[in-house]
């Protein structure tokens, strides 16, 4: 009796939360569950799929980021350009591009070039939604809580990864799928994510000029975002790659990371957007920054320090803390957030921050392909002490971040387009 009891309580709180939130907001999180399947099929397969079907080096592996990332780069230009359509749609169509790329990622014959025009294709996609979705979340937090709400979009995407990521644990460990499944898996779910978006309500559009914004007001903005298209590349390209290349890690380990990392997140992305309302967006990308130092030197030194198997756990610890730890961009956007001039800036500098971050992602793995390649089995380490130094430069550079004024009350109606 006193279950039942429990479910119908349980059954009307849900029913009466569902009742009182705000429908596209719903909506949106149902699309951050629904990118998580996709995000989980590249972020827990990608590095081994290049490497057991491709079997390329790392000099090939970080060459090909600059492809990936060129998208990250033109996506200022992109927005501006489909800057009439409104956010909504811009999103909807980014998504049905990603969805195309990860499809045709699967079924291609093993080509590198044609591995190159897939992920440019994929990426595009997913570099277009970045900013978009960003602004699109915080349309939705007219109470002033930025980091509260991109929070909670964020936890609904992390409760996806672990489904799907412990999905695809199950699926490659005991019913041995290949990777042309797992990729059209993923390509559904954005495909997915595409239609949701289009049923999201959208306001009036006023046609505008196409405009890029640069104003010196943003300039700290746009280093931060410089320092942090170095600091992600050393988790995306590099990170996977040391346990798969020189700890000889199979996708069934990479998912079981993947999964823990998704389940770390469920708590950790939350919290750190509860922190970046109650502590500010400066201490919080510091602690960001000291964390990220430390994982740059686990990396680095625990094939020297720990014997294998001790070496292993590290590394993978450093993996999950490194993956975790991403979310702190978050108070990024929030910062420009409270620093803006006006609304309307918002969209268009986070599209200008995408941008310039990816001017270093685009040649900095190259870079460090070099690196490691010419320095053979001991390479990487030198790879990781430049990241170690760039989490010095991310400190210090974030001191002049100052007490930015409360966010508006009230988003504009054109942002919600």
């Amino acid at each position: 009796m006193k279950g039942e009891l429990w479910v119908n309580y349980l059954f009307s709180a849900v029913k009466n939360r569902i009742k009182n939130s705000e429908r596209d907001f719903l909506i949106f999180l149902l699309v951050g569950v629904l990118l998580g399947v996709g995000q989980s099929v590249e972020g827990a397969t990608l590095s081994n799929f290049l490497k057991e079907d491709f079997h390329i080096i790392i000099t090939q592996r970080s060459a090909l980021e600059i492809p990936r990332e060129l998208p990250g780069f033109l996506v200022i230009f992109i927005i501006a350009f489909l800057s009439g359509l409104g956010d909504i749609r811009i999103a909807a169509l980014a998504n049905l591009c990603a969805a195309m790329g990860m499809f045709l990622l699967g079924i291609v014959p093993k080509d590198y070039s044609l591995a190159i025009v897939c992920l440019f294709i994929y990426s595009t996609g997913t570099h277009i939604f970045m900013p978009i979705s960003n602004s699109i979340g915080m349309s939705f937090a007219n109470d002033g809580r930025l980091g509260r709400k991109l929070g909670q979009i964020s936890a609904a995407n992390t409760f996806s990864l672990v489904l799907s990521s412990a999905a695809l644990w199950f699926l490659f460990k005991f019913i041995k799928i290949d990777y042309t499944t797992s990729f059209t898996i993923g390509a559904l779910a954005f495909l997915a994510a595409s239609f949701l978006i289009m049923l999201m309500k959208t306001k009036p559009i006023k046609q505008k000029k196409l405009k890029l914004i640069f104003r010196k007001e943003y300039k700290l903005y746009y280093w931060l975002s410089l320092l942090f298209g170095a600091r992600k590349q050393i988790f995306i390209t590099f990170g996977p790659w040391v346990l798969v290349d020189i700890f000889s890690q199979k996708v069934t380990t990479m998912t079981g990371l993947f999964f823990i990392i998704a389940v770390t997140g469920i708590f950790v992305k939350p919290l750190i957007g509860v922190l970046i309302d109650k502590l500010g967006e400066k201490i919080v990308l510091q602690a960001e920054a000291v964390v990220f130092f430390f994982i740059c030197l686990g990396y680095a030194f625990a094939n020297d320090i720990f014997a294998p198997q001790t070496a292993l756990f590290v590394v993978c610890l450093c993996y999950i803390l490194d993956q975790s730890f991403s979310a702190v961009s978050m108070a990024r956007a929030t910062y420009l957030k409270k620093i803006a001039l006006n609304d309307e800036d918002v969209s268009a500098t986070l599209s200008a921050g995408t941008s310039i971050d990816h001017i270093v992602s685009m040649f900095l793995p190259a870079l460090g392909g070099y690196i490691w390649y010419t320095n053979g089995s001991i390479g990487y380490k030198y790879v990781f002490l430049g990241g170690a130094i760039i989490a010095l430069i991310n400190f210090f550079s974030t001191k002049f971040i100052e007490n930015a004024r409360k966010p508006p009350l009230f988003i504009s109606e054109d942002e919600r387009a």
